[in-house]
């Protein structure tokens, strides 16, 4: 437990809002009484804001209007006043064009929700994909205790009797079908059986990974984040949580005491041997920055080289999260990972990483590997050369091993419509050799960087049996997609990266053990390329304009350069 003294009801950060006795705290008072509450509820209680991110149109998080109670349910038994806070939902299938665009809008919206309100600690729902590091930098920012709960895989899908998981199965499908090698019917039918209950994707994509990243950086109860959203441990994990929030407010257990550069690296080690997304590069850069860890993507390739692949869970294998559940979760992994981990590592439940693994086992050696006979080599590559001076992101595991040493000519493509008009050309002039490239789809490009980076095979090589070849974007890809895919190229094209020069024809060569990924185009050529190029218009207002003004690249974690650092705000003034 923390060795920090406990706090008195007069240190709560509430008891300015509530505590004082003058005429701001009586209309604080009055109206929690025109709600209903009486005095006894808040009375010398810490606040527990309970920030949701609910919505009628995100169906990773369905069932958080039942969660939300039984989160208040624990913080009524354990004495604190639950105050339910919405935020903006985020829901990845739906919002255009891309979350990533409102991020860091949920990091400043959890920000400003935490410090403008009386709250002593806070719970974090979320799940789908950027919830998990939006809340999670937003509460590292303000600094008060926080715990995260975390939506929960579904359950996994059916076709004709065969498992289907969510992303995956469908740029699998959607292949064989531009194929031709099934039709509408069975399509309709995959349709209808990849998504069968409420929860975040049940593949190893962002959401799973960036929940277990959460739960291994210590902000959620020890092995929360592998519980399938329908399963009755997830609604007592919510409980146990509110429970949890306002013990840590008394002992003020708080971001900066969990987030060290040692918990970031189990993180990360965590992150590679489940094959996680390559997303998570991006959202662990931006929190650890947010945290006061400096971390840049030469530390993931560091660790890459030294952890393999344990869970055989789609994409970089066969199963999904619900087998990864009954193998033994999250805690399963983490007890394989021991000899590798910072085992004194502090989490949220008030005890170590290596308390928490104590005891834990695997059921199941097919779903989660040991150290010895791993899945596969290695997760994650970080390339560099003249074509990403600042890095680039290949996933090995996920990739024909054919295409990890390549050299061929680009197919390029000035942005996503471009290429949609020409990928399906039955005379399109491409092989399987050829690389597939597309500009204009980062950060400043998309915007918002959107998943765009798993392109579409050609129509004509799928007809002759094609299924991968390079690809190469300053797009991000789904967690739960799979191919020879390069993404997240930095400085990308829009800002004027080497990525914008390239031209169909060229050749660029590709060697993963290297660490290389270079244009093969002589700089005098490359010098009168750059001259002729031009920007992209900057939008005309709002959101958007504000957003490509101070968006960082993804090296950098995609942060606003106004948000980034640890520098806190001043509590607000109480007049």
């Amino acid at each position: 437990m923390s060795s920090t003294p406990r706090k008195r009801a007069e240190d709560l950060r509430s008891h300015r809002w509530l505590g004082v006795k003058d005429l701001r705290a009586f209309g604080h008072r009055s109206r929690l009484m025109q709600i209903g509450y009486g005095r006894e509820d808040w009375q010398g209680k810490p606040v527990i804001g309970i920030v949701n991110t609910w919505s009628d149109i995100n169906p990773c998080h369905a069932h958080f209007k039942a969660r939300v109670e039984e989160v208040k349910r624990g913080v009524w038994q354990a004495g604190g006043f639950p105050l339910e806070l919405p935020a903006i939902s985020l829901s990845e299938p739906f919002v255009k064009p891309t979350t990533m665009l409102y991020r860091n809008f949920l990091a400043m919206e959890t920000e400003e929700l935490i410090r403008s309100h009386p709250i002593d600690g806070v719970v974090l729902m979320g799940g789908c994909d950027k919830t998990t590091p939006g809340l999670l930098m937003g509460a590292l920012s303000m600094g008060v205790p926080a715990i995260f709960m975390p939506a929960g895989p579904m359950l996994r899908g059916n076709w004709r009797g065969v498992p289907l998981g969510s992303g995956s199965d469908s740029w699998k499908y959607w292949a064989e079908l531009r194929a031709g090698n099934i039709d509408e019917r069975a399509w309709e039918e995959v349709e209808e059986g990849i998504a069968r209950s409420f929860g975040h994707c049940m593949t190893m994509g962002t959401a799973s990974t960036m929940t277990a990243i959460a739960e291994t950086l210590g902000f959620v109860l020890p092995g929360g984040t592998s519980i399938p959203a329908p399963d009755a441990n997830h609604p007592r994990l919510a409980t146990n949580t509110g429970r949890r929030i306002v013990e840590m407010v008394w002992e003020d257990l708080t971001p900066e005491k969990i987030l060290t550069r040692e918990a970031v690296d189990n993180a990360i080690r965590v992150h590679l041997a489940m094959g996680g997304s390559t997303n998570a590069m991006i959202h662990v850069v931006a929190m650890a920055r947010r945290g006061g860890v400096p971390l840049t993507l030469d530390r993931f390739d560091e660790l890459a080289r030294e952890v393999p692949v344990l869970a055989n869970v789609r994409p970089s294998g066969k199963y999904l999260m619900e087998d990864f559940y009954y193998a033994g979760g999250i805690l399963g992994l983490q007890s394989r990972l021991r000899p590798l981990l910072d085992l004194d590592c502090l989490t949220v439940n008030g005890k170590s990483i290596g308390q928490n693994i104590e005891g834990s086992e695997v059921y199941n050696d097919e779903v989660i590997h040991t150290l010895e006979n791993p899945v596969s080599k290695e997760a994650c590559a970080i390339l560099k050369g003249n074509l990403a001076p600042h890095g680039c992101v290949i996933k090995p595991s996920a990739a024909e091993p054919r295409l990890l040493k390549h050299r061929g000519p680009a197919l390029a493509f000035e942005d996503y419509n471009h290429m949609a008009a020409e990928i399906d050309r039955p005379d399109l002039e491409v092989t399987k050799d050829h690389i597939i490239v597309l500009k204009n789809a980062g950060p400043v490009g998309g915007p918002g960087m959107p998943e765009w980076g798993m392109l579409p095979i050609p129509q004509k090589l799928l007809k002759e049996g094609v299924r991968d070849m390079l690809r190469l974007s300053d797009a991000r890809m789904s967690g739960t997609s799979y191919g020879a895919c390069i993404l997240h190229v930095s400085p990308e094209a829009a800002i004027g990266g080497p990525l914008a020069l390239v031209r169909t024809g060229d050749m660029i060569e590709v060697d993963v053990e290297a660490r290389r990924l270079d244009l093969l185009v002589d700089e005098a050529e490359l010098a009168r390329r750059r001259a002729d190029w031009k920007p992209k218009a900057p939008a005309p207002r709002g959101y958007e304009k504000m957003f490509a003004a101070h968006i960082a690249q993804a090296h950098e974690g995609c942060d606003f350069d106004f948000l980034a650092g640890t520098e806190r705000l001043p509590e607000p003034e109480i007049h």
